[in-house]
């Protein structure tokens, strides 16, 4: 029998600020995206089982290419599979926009094709079922 959870996709999007920058080339590190994977990896639960659920672990993190401040990253979480409290969910990190310093202090793109920065599988859990 198929779980109609199965396969249930969230989106967000969100500008990278120059305050996260922490290194050279105005990049930011790695955890920024693991931090928008558990937002909108809560969102996922709250639509798949009306809980925020709690964010498990991560059995799989792949560091893609860089995030920088003026990016607009999308971020994206689908669910691959639903147990009875636990539910297994892919993640992504592209980068829609980026800025262009070479051009102007403001200027910036939208990215032909995005750049995937950060993808990951993970696990949350939800309460037991009433």
């Amino acid at each position: 029998m198929s779980d109609s959870r199965v396969g249930l996709t969230v989106t967000h999007r969100r500008y990278v600020p120059y305050s996260h920058a922490h290194y050279a080339g105005n990049l930011v590190d790695g955890a920024y995206a693991l931090g928008l994977f558990g937002d909108v990896a809560t969102e996922v639960c709250i639509r798949t089982d009306g809980d925020e659920g709690l964010f498990a672990s991560y059995s799989d993190v792949q560091f893609k290419a860089p995030m920088k401040a003026g990016d607009v990253l999308e971020v994206v979480a689908t669910v691959t599979r639903v147990g009875t409290r636990s539910r297994t969910i892919d993640f992504a990190a592209r980068v829609v926009c980026r800025g262009r310093p070479d051009k102007s202090e403001s200027a910036a793109e939208v990215l032909a094709e995005p750049i995937v920065a950060v993808t990951a599988t993970g696990t949350v859990v939800v309460p037991a079922a009433a």
